[in-house]
């Protein structure tokens, strides 16, 4: 079966593609195809086309690419819908609800967690030093005083 497509050349970053007439189940590489219909540089936007020998492939039977069959539509060279290149994600499918189990288990709820604020320490957990009642405070203020 043949087919129309892009073949890559030009150089790395420098893309140029020719579109060629070859053989599905084979790669294009080496120059191996049947024939050069056209020239597409998408750097410049530059396109050559042979519309006489694309016609001529097509009504032999040649299927063209997904690119090229819209580069060809676009050129006018055939009429028809531009097909869509690139894949859309497939949507995941919500369940509706849940259902069930056959057995029930049953559900252990968990104990809230225990957040230690830094601001107030337990008596234990205060170092020596920061331990004082209110009592020796004022205290140790009037033997100061006087």
């Amino acid at each position: 079966m043949l087919v129309i497509r892009f073949f890559r050349t030009g150089k790395k970053n420098q893309p140029s593609f020719k579109i060629v007439v070859t053989d599905k189940r084979r790669a294009s590489t080496k120059g191996r195809f049947v024939e050069t219909v056209g020239f597409f540089d998408p750097l410049t936007k530059k396109k050559v086309l042979k519309p006489e020998r694309i016609k001529y492939w097509l009504s032999v039977g040649a299927k063209p690419s997904n690119t090229v069959h819209n580069l060809l539509v676009s050129e006018k060279i055939i009429e028809g819908k531009k097909i869509d290149v690139h894949k859309k994600p497939k949507k995941k499918e919500e369940k509706p609800t849940e259902e069930k189990p056959a057995v029930e288990v049953p559900k252990v709820e968990e104990a809230p967690k225990e957040e230690k604020s830094t601001e107030e320490k337990p008596v234990e957990e205060r170092p020596a030093e920061e331990v004082k009642t209110k009592e020796e405070e004022p205290k140790e203020e009037e033997s100061k005083t006087e």
